[in-house]
């Protein structure tokens, strides 16, 4: 038995049917392992002490409103910790850094899953930048000039904040688009960051594929099928999920990644990928585990607690 804490948005409102880290903690739970649980808010670092003010998860069952049972409020240390489960869901913010710098003093005497320093240095559609010979034509800028330039290049085109998640604020512009220069304008004055921006893939229609690798090798695949109309597939803003079998050049992509996911001990990670481009690697929170298990009867949640295990 390991103790375990986890760190994630309150587990009270969750969706037990859809929730990545419900199943997660659900198979750590079925192991007999000692399970924490606690707010991001409530990381503290303290004169190099880390503690986090939480409860013990006496109970979780897959039982709607009446999915978790938990304790009194406690102070733990959490370098008495066996392992640390990041699960905080974007946005990839200052406070999101702030606690992956804490998190960064205790890995890996307590083994943080994902590694909190390659979560920093590795931001969903900044890392995907690297692997240049999968990925759709991207500009990331905030330069009017180039933007244009980049738009009568490619005609249609999306665009979306460098930092944002979950399908929100994501744009596709269309040639001609009466809109774009009032749109720009509202990014820009809404954050000082970057945009991304892609060449729109027409493949979109036909799904974007999430593939869940487990420490550098796939354990499974979902494709999500936007609504009518949009350009977003993700789950909770209405695309419909499919059985997916990866073809061939997914296939190249995922093993293309592979390496390098696991010397990065991104253990548990999302490949998004649209018409056979890359187009993000989530490391922060991915999600998708349930989805796939319903189509093909994996376990994802026990490959992934069979990995951390193995580094403890």
């Amino acid at each position: 038995m390991s103790k375990i804490s986890i760190q994630m948005d309150p587990i009270e409102l969750i969706d037990i049917k859809a929730d990545t880290t419900f199943a997660l903690t659900l198979e750590a739970f079925k192991r007999g392992h000692d399970l924490f649980y606690y707010n991001p808010k409530d990381l503290t670092f303290n004169n190099g002490t880390i503690t986090a003010k939480g409860k013990n998860i006496l109970n979780i069952k897959n039982t709607i409103n009446e999915h978790v049972q938990l304790s009194e409020l406690e102070t733990k240390h959490l370098s008495t910790e066996d392992v640390i489960l990041l699960r905080q869901d974007p946005p990839f913010d200052m406070s999101y850094i702030t606690n992956t710098h804490i998190l960064e003093t205790l890995h890996p005497n307590t083994f943080v899953v994902n590694n909190p320093f390659e979560v920093r240095n590795a931001p969903e559609k900044l890392l995907v930048n690297k692997f240049k010979d999968f990925i759709p034509e991207t500009l990331i800028t905030r330069d009017l000039v180039e933007i244009n330039k980049f738009k009568k290049e490619h005609k249609e085109i999306i665009v979306k904040p460098l930092y944002g998640n979950g399908g929100k604020q994501i744009f596709h512009i269309r040639e001609n688009d009466p809109n774009f220069s009032s749109l720009l304008e509202m990014f820009f004055e809404y954050s000082n960051e970057p945009l991304i921006i892609q060449r729109y893939i027409p493949e979109v229609r036909n799904g974007d594929c999430r593939v869940i690798m487990i420490d550098g090798e796939i354990a499974g695949a979902v494709n999500r099928i936007p609504p009518e109309g949009q350009a977003r597939s993700n789950l909770h803003v209405g695309g419909k999920a499919e059985k997916k079998i990866l073809n061939n050049r997914e296939l190249e992509i995922c093993e293309a990644l592979s390496e390098e996911l696991k010397k990065k001990e991104l253990i548990l990670v999302g490949l998004d990928i649209i018409g056979n481009y890359l187009t993000e690697i989530n490391v922060t929170s991915p999600t998708g585990v349930q989805e796939i298990s319903r189509f093909d009867d994996s376990n994802i949640s026990s490959m992934f607690w069979d990995a951390v295990e193995s580094y403890i």
